[in-house]
């Protein structure tokens, strides 16, 4: 499989695996890691948080009646995934992960080997080209575009530096009304001065990386019903235990997360 995966680089999935714990990374994503880690030193408890914030906003989305998927920045499979968690709701939920990492696709294809025809499938494809990733063929084969789809962007939006409310508005348009748009970012509102040193690393090697701020993720969910509580840290979304966390928590998590459904 090495042979497949370009090593001159690190990939951000595979440093977000290393955050995880997970084994699936190169020597290459490993000194990056340790490099951003230094610059940021919680990194790992934001990934943390964003993984429990997927649990959470997919079965909110399951329970909500959606029962189709389409997950963009998959990232290397760390069990419970997206459709092991909305299949607990919903079994018959059908789900199509998105990804630019041949790392991610070999995992794919082992994680769908027991998976009925039509309930899941991988696109090899980029966020910044969202018209290939509608009109891939093995996405018509798994989703509806007609029915409502639950798309979730979680932890990717901050490795894109091109025009997001463009590549938005994409998706948003072909989806039916009824769907649902989940994002979780990193921000620069709480501790910029870690944030844009974590950023520096990833631009050194190559690897796409722009901060937002609260007012630009907002701006995002326009047009879209915001589910209480709106745009708020990660851990601060649904979560019973949510006012017991202190204030200073949020710096080291630094993300804002939102699920919004379009009318």
């Amino acid at each position: 499989m090495d042979g497949d995966v370009p090593l001159d680089r690190p990939h951000t999935s595979r440093i977000y695996d290393y955050f995880l714990g997970g084994k699936d990374n190169y020597e290459i994503d490993r000194q990056a890691a340790e490099e951003i880690l230094k610059a940021w030193p919680d990194i790992r408890v934001a990934a943390r948080i964003n993984r429990q914030f997927m649990h959470r906003s997919t079965r909110f989305l399951a329970e909500a009646g959606i029962k189709q998927f389409l997950d963009i920045g998959t990232g290397i499979p760390t069990e419970p995934n997206l459709h092991q968690i909305a299949q607990q709701t919903a079994p018959d939920a059908r789900v199509v992960y998105v990804d630019n990492d041949p790392l991610v696709l070999a995992h794919a294809r082992a994680l769908m080997t027991g998976s009925a025809p039509g309930e899941m499938t991988y696109i090899e494809g980029d966020v910044t080209d969202p018209n290939s990733i509608l009109r891939a063929p093995e996405l018509a084969e798994v989703i509806d575009l007609n029915q409502p789809v639950g798309l979730s962007m979680i932890a990717l939006l901050h490795f894109v530096e091109t025009d997001v409310n463009k590549i938005l508005s994409t998706f948003l348009d072909a989806l039916a009304s009824g769907s649902y748009l989940v994002i979780c970012i990193i921000t620069g509102d709480f501790a910029p001065e870690r944030i844009f040193a974590a950023q520096d690393v990833y631009r050194v090697r190559k690897m796409p990386a722009q901060i937002r701020y609260r007012e630009e993720v907002v701006g995002w969910f326009d047009g879209l019903e915001l589910v209480e509580p709106g745009v708020v840290p990660p851990h601060r979304w649904r979560l019973e235990e949510a006012a017991e966390i202190p204030a200073s928590f949020d710096a080291k998590v630094s993300c804002y997360c939102g699920v919004a459904r379009k009318p």
